[in-house]
């Protein structure tokens, strides 16, 4: 099973493409598509094109079953990224829903417990846990992609555990 996990977001959106079974997963790939604010201007609009441009090569090269996404949370003390990352979010939604594939939303806490048994689990932790399970010889660099790279591992547990439950699609 091929699973991509993304970590929308604006300025940074990470990726990470897992291939296998609960248990014996490999890294397909991770990265980040950048949607950097540059001269001229670049307007959310035009970023949310960029980000949807970007996110459909990346689902025609990589090919994946399915498509994990963290779930929109808000913390108190920034309501607004809450809705920046909303926008990001929704480009997302479009292009899984466009060609057909499966999508898994995970709550964030669920993807740090998924890996480090806490979750409350920090972006350090969270990038070592990555590391470890995959065996890479580097953390994997910005969080973004640790985090993405978390969202595939645990949608591929979401899906397993569907499967066992009959509710697989």
């Amino acid at each position: 099973m091929r699973v991509l996990g993304i970590d929308p977001g604006l300025r940074i959106t990470g990726y990470g493409c897992v291939a296998g079974q609960v248990g014996s997963l490999s890294l397909v790939e991770g990265g980040v598509i950048r949607l950097v604010e540059g001269s001229p201007v670049r307007t959310v609009p035009e970023r949310l094109v960029e980000l949807d441009r970007d996110l459909g090569e990346l689902l025609d090269r990589l090919e994946p079953r399915a498509v994990a996404v963290e779930g929109l949370f808000a913390h108190y003390k920034h309501p607004a990224t809450a809705v920046v990352m909303a926008h990001a979010r929704g480009v997302v939604l479009l292009a899984v829903q466009k060609r057909g594939l499966e999508l898994v939303e995970l709550k964030p806490a669920e993807i740090k417990k998924s890996l480090t048994g806490s979750g409350r689990a920090g972006k350090g932790q969270m990038q070592r846990a990555v590391q470890q399970m995959f065996r890479l010889s580097a953390l994997p660099q910005p969080a973004d992609v640790a985090d993405a790279i978390a969202i595939a591992a645990c949608g591929v547990e979401r899906l397993a555990a569907a499967v066992v439950q009959g509710r697989a699609r």
